[in-house]
């Protein structure tokens, strides 16, 4: 009798345990539940985080590259800046320059005309060798004057180019034809030409020889006596014989005053 005594017993203890139990283990489904929620939820907050960190990474390296640029960019304005400085004082020192260089042209124009003035004066009293080729010469300067294209600088060099031409005139000895104007008679003859001091000239036959007198600027005659020094003088002069004491009839030179 004991033992079915004890059954109703058991079962309903064990009734009240699991009706104790329950709220239990609802709670600690729940408690679960939540610790997975919590997890997930932790598990996108982390997702998010890494995104987020990801995007600052990234918006660093942007920004630190923007700073690079901003500091390049400060360098070549700070060299830019120096460049135009430069440019602005070449500027002012230029246009001193041309300022100065007009003045000069404004000086020099007439400087360069009397130059010429004074070179057609020479070559027409002097010696009339080459009378032709010198005159030209003369006329082109006057010419090139009043050429806009022509620098300044370019007319002074040939200004004094057509002076050094004439001065080397003085140190040289020429052969060369050309025609002879003699009282209306006009022929070709041999010219030889010592530095501008002695001109003379024989006919192409070697029939006839003269010499210029400076003094009353004419032609005077030769007589046969010179004919073999003049030929040997426009062998000379056309390098066609070794240089040799010439017998030539020489102008006096003029006392001073």
């Amino acid at each position: 009798m004991f033992p079915r005594t004890r059954a109703p017993q058991a079962a309903a203890l064990f009734v009240l345990l699991l009706t104790l139990a329950c709220p239990a283990l609802a709670q600690l489904d729940e408690t679960i539940g939540l610790r997975t929620r919590a997890q997930a939820e932790g598990s996108a907050s982390q997702g998010r985080i890494d995104a987020i960190s990801d995007e600052t990474d990234q918006m660093l390296a942007q920004y630190r590259s923007a700073l690079q640029r901003i500091e390049a960019l400060r360098v070549y304005n700070q060299q830019l800046s120096e460049l135009v400085d430069a440019q602005q004082q070449e500027k002012v020192q230029v246009r001193g320059e041309i300022e100065s260089v007009t003045i000069v042209n404004r000086e020099i124009t007439p400087l360069m005309l009397r130059m010429i003035e004074s070179l057609d004066a020479f070559v027409s009293l002097d010696v009339p060798f080459l009378l032709s080729e010198r005159t030209r010469r003369v006329e082109g300067l006057r010419e090139m004057m009043s050429r806009p294209d022509v620098t300044e600088a370019e007319k002074f060099r040939r200004v004094l180019e057509a002076y050094q031409i004439e001065n080397d005139y003085g140190r040289s000895i020429e052969a060369y034809r050309a025609a002879l104007d003699e009282g209306g008679s006009v022929r070709e003859v041999e010219f030889l030409r010592i530095g501008r001091t002695a001109l003379y000239y024989q006919t192409l036959d070697g029939s006839e020889m003269g010499r210029w007198d400076q003094k009353d600027r004419h032609w005077v005659p030769m007589d046969a006596s010179y004919r073999s020094a003049l030929r040997q003088g426009l062998r000379m002069a056309r390098k066609q014989a070794a240089p040799n004491l010439l017998l030539l009839p020489i102008p006096a030179a003029e006392n001073a005053g």
